[in-house]
């Protein structure tokens, strides 16, 4: 059984849903209408609280949210001052959660809340961690689907944790693992491999990941280039040592055509005339290796000098709630 809230006697324990949001005014009547469901559904064993994240959404979101907090008590709401995005929003929402289990979905409703009652079934046996991993992806194109299953595989095989596969970031946290994950300072944030990492008791259930139920994806391709090197590279050094291991591949044919001259020369008197074909190919090789191992050290360096400047994750513009709030994370 889960280890916070749940001693004999003691009050229902508190379930948190951190939902980030980024202009999703046209779902957020049916989100709310689902989340109103699932907690009269779970209201007999838990109480429940709603952690909205505005990501800096320039529709009517936020309104929608500050008029759904002045209905119900247990909605809280945070608006960021500008778009930090996703993970920092989940992040945001792991910094003010007071939940015994925490939960961070998404709202288009791709994540069926439904499914909520089975991670805590999870919880409450004793997992700390509990994932929802994906059987299949509704709504996706036949390129999104086959970069992602690569993507996860590839990342999978780089880190020197074993992190799960087809995991996004529906899952369910105890207390104890969301404050471990808490006292992570990393500035760019890949919050599947940091949950991977920390290596508590951890459960999985599978679902169908539904099409949005409205709206359009806010993940570009631009972003979810960005998401995959922030998740690489935050979660392993390998790319770095793999990057010799291809300069010494790359010399590899010229080392042997050196041989082959060599040979040719001494013991059967051939005198090899050189060739520019083999010479520019040689140049080309070694300058386009040379240039990805710079731009792969570029790209450690360039997280490490974010982490160096220690500035907040985040930077609030906005709550709903009653007593102000500590400073930004």
């Amino acid at each position: 059984m889960g280890k916070e809230g749940q001693t004999a006697g003691a009050a229902k324990p508190l379930v948190s849903i951190i939902i980030p949001l980024l202009n999703e005014d046209r779902v957020f009547p049916e989100l709310m209408k689902r989340l109103e469901n699932l907690r009269s559904k779970i209201l007999n064993l838990y109480d429940v609280e709603v952690l909205f994240i505005d990501d800096g959404s320039t529709d009517g979101t936020w309104q929608m949210v500050k008029v759904a907090a002045g209905k119900h008590e247990y909605i809280r709401g945070f608006s960021f001052a500008r778009n930090f995005g996703h993970q920092v929003a989940l992040t945001c929402g792991h910094t003010y959660a007071q939940g015994d289990a925490i939960l961070t979905m998404d709202a288009d409703l791709q994540d069926p809340p439904e499914i909520v009652e089975q991670m805590l079934a999870e919880w409450r046996g004793g997992a700390d961690i509990v994932l929802a991993k994906r059987t299949v992806r509704q709504g996706e194109n036949v390129l999104k689907r086959i970069t992602a299953h690569v993507f996860y595989r590839l990342l999978s095989f780089l880190s020197p944790v074993k992190l799960p596969v087809d995991v996004g970031d529906f899952r369910l946290l105890s207390r104890r693992a969301n404050k471990i994950l808490k006292n992570m300072p990393e500035r760019s944030r890949y919050l599947r491999g940091l949950v991977g990492w920390i290596g508590l008791p951890t459960k999985t259930v599978e679902y169908e990941r539904q099409q949005r139920a409205a709206g359009e994806t806010k993940f570009s391709l631009s972003k979810m280039i960005k998401f995959s090197l922030d998740g690489i590279i935050s979660m392993s050094s390998r790319p770095l040592k793999l990057a010799y291991m291809f300069a010494l591949l790359g010399s590899l044919p010229f080392l042997l055509y050196l041989a082959g001259n060599f040979v040719a020369w001494k013991w059967y008197s051939v005198r090899m005339v050189p060739g520019w074909a083999s010479l520019l190919l040689a140049i080309v090789t070694f300058g386009s290796l040379i240039m990805i191992m710079l731009g792969l050290i570029g790209e450690y360096v360039a997280r490490i000098y974010d982490d160096t400047k220690q500035r907040p994750h985040f930077v609030l513009q906005e709550t709903t709630e009653a007593e102000p709030l500590c400073e930004n994370a």
